[in-house]
Parts: C-alpha cells; structure tokens; sequence
C-alpha cells in the first residue's frame, strides 16, 4: 500500500493576503499525518483555534507529492550545486 503522508504546518503571515511568514523560526509544525483526511482534521482544528487572528494560516502540504523514488535525485539550485 503506497503511503500518502502530509504535513501540517502553519503561522503568522507578513500580510494575511500572502504565503510569507512573519518569522520562520516560529512556524507550528502540527504533524505529519498518514492520510488526507487526519491531516485535514488537524489543519481544521489549529485554523479554528487561532481563527481571531487574521495573519495566521495553517497549510496542507502533500509530502507523498515530493517523493519519487524512481526518479534520480538531482541538485538543488538554492545550494548552488
């Protein structure tokens, strides 16, 4: 059986109309979930517990997505390699 992990991640934004985060030292990493639907039920939960401040957003980020292990691993630009 394939795994589909998530993970649950989120924090305060520079600009609620934006994805930048105001400092990503201090970014909530909830969890990360063995499928969408536990994944989904805890980025409900920490949207709905910070839902009065309007810069914090939680996200879903679908790890499975990432991994391709049949495909060669390549550099990373960022690293400038």
């Amino acid at each position: 059986m394939t795994q589909r992990l998530h993970l649950v991640f989120g924090g305060e934004l520079v600009n609620p109309s934006s994805t930048a985060f105001k400092n990503v030292d201090d970014i909530h990493v909830v969890g990360i979930f063995p499928d969408y639907q536990s994944a989904y039920n805890a980025w409900k939960s920490e949207a709905q517990r910070t839902v009065d401040n309007a810069h914090m957003r939680y996200f879903i980020a679908h790890l499975h997505r990432l991994r391709d292990e049949e495909a060669a691993a390549s550099s990373t630009e960022e690293l400038g390699e």
